[in-house]
């Protein structure tokens, strides 16, 4: 059974799927979304098995590559790979992957995407920069903060709170960010913190904020995931780059 796993982690499509995995994680180290050598990004093999790719416990993002990723069953068993996997990573990737059916799950405690969760509106408001336009219709908010995710119950509970939406702002905790191709959820995560970063920077100046209509963020937000070349071209510079 070992054997078989190990294949399928050196196929061409899977060692692809691992590439851009490490890379997504070392642009987000990059750009300052880490934390410590917590938080996971996950993606799943295309072939309905339940099985996940995620990065190792214990390596900061800086350091991952293609061969540190790890892939796991649906219950957290370790298929193949050369590390350990964290238990709370399989809690809230497994249930998101499983009842969401996203492909790919990032989870990150970013800084002012997590300020955002502290507050009495808990997420981003999405009729202020144009940045956060694009998240218009696209977020749901969990409110319900219950500690740390060490049982399936509450990987679950934060999964069923998803539901179909992209994003989501977890109270008093961080975000997830889901998407079907890598390059699309990194280049949500990324432009979802710059968006949060400019309504905390607005904020903090104690002036009256400016909304837009709501109907002119719906447009913004369909005009952005109508037009995704930009999302590949910020994420094949990043592969050239880093």
């Amino acid at each position: 059974m070992q054997n078989h796993h190990s294949a399928d982690y050196q196929s061409p499509s899977v060692a692809r799927l691992r590439a851009d995995l490490s890379l997504a994680l070392r642009a987000a180290a990059h750009h300052g979304l880490g934390e410590g050598v917590c938080n996971h990004f996950s993606v799943q093999l295309p072939d309905d098995s339940g099985r996940f790719l995620l990065n190792p416990q214990g390596l900061l993002w800086s350091e991952v590559g293609a061969d540190d990723i790890v892939l796991v069953d649906a219950d957290g068993a370790v298929l193949a790979g050369r590390h350990p996997v964290e238990s709370s990573a399989m809690f809230i990737h497994a249930a998101v992957h499983r009842i969401c059916r996203q492909a790919c799950v990032l989870h990150t405690h970013m800084p002012y995407a997590t300020a955002l969760t502290l507050t009495q509106a808990r997420a981003l408001d999405t009729t202020l920069s144009q940045n956060a336009m694009r998240f218009h219709g696209r977020l749901v908010i969990d409110a319900h903060y219950n500690g740390l995710a060490l049982d399936a119950s509450e990987g679950e509970r934060i999964a069923t709170a998803m539901g179909d939406a992209e994003v989501a702002f977890l109270g008093n905790h961080g975000v997830v960010v889901c998407g079907q191709r890598m390059d699309y959820a990194y280049d949500d995560l990324y432009y979802l913190e710059r968006a949060c970063m400019a309504q905390v920077l607005a904020q903090s100046t104690g002036m009256p904020l400016v909304p837009v209509a709501p109907d002119v963020a719906d447009l913004v937000a369909k005009q952005a995931v109508t037009e995704r070349l930009q999302s590949e071209l910020f994420f094949e510079a990043l592969r050239r780059t880093l």
